[in-house]
């Protein structure tokens, strides 16, 4: 992969209780953030009208962020951003809500040469059934559609790399979540 990069879209705490399976969309960005910190991936980090809608939940905040900025846009692609990301990314993206946000963030990607991944156990929508249409329309316009194991595999790509055991380790760790996310996401069925 060239210049891996994780998105992670809108995941505030006013959202929690409207957006379908909002705690699996929290485990996967979760773990992804602590495969990212492993494996030295850089985070970008959106709010959407952060004064009205709440900060990032304080649990998927992690230190020196390659970029967290405020927007009203509903793709994550402002100037600010574009001009931080290197190009021809390797962006994968969890956050909300799928069929607006993710989207609109996805289709931005796409025009401006990345390559996006699209991680179906760590996005969702206030209506599930939004999901697997989103993610069927962001397949179909040439990002994948893949998992938060299935992206970290491929990041770290070799079993000998020094980090492996600590990639290893996390994925052990994140079992059950893992599991109970991809029976319960609707973009995983």
């Amino acid at each position: 992969m060239k210049n891996p990069a994780l998105f992670v879209c809108d995941i505030q705490t006013k959202f929690e209780k409207a957006i379908h399976a909002w705690p699996h969309v929290v485990s996967t960005s979760r773990k992804l953030l602590s495969a990212s910190t492993i494996l030295s991936i850089p985070v970008y980090y959106t709010t959407q009208l952060r004064e009205k809608l709440g900060d990032t939940v304080p649990s998927l905040v992690v230190r020196d962020p390659a970029l967290d900025i405020d927007k009203s846009l509903f793709s994550m692609c402002t100037p600010e951003l574009l001009q931080s990301l290197p190009p021809g990314s390797d962006v994968a993206i969890v956050g909300i809500e799928a069929h607006i946000c993710v989207t609109q963030t996805t289709l931005d990607l796409l025009q401006h040469g990345h390559r996006v991944y699209i991680v179906a156990d760590g996005v969702s929508s206030c209506n599930a059934a939004e999901v697997p249409i989103a993610l069927r329309r962001l397949a179909g316009a040439g990002a994948t559609v893949t998992t938060s194991e299935s992206f970290i595999y491929q990041v770290t790509r070799d079993a000998k790399v020094d980090n492996f055991k600590a990639i290893a380790q996390l994925v052990k760790e994140s079992k059950e979540s893992t599991r109970a996310a991809l029976e319960n996401m609707p973009g995983c069925k």
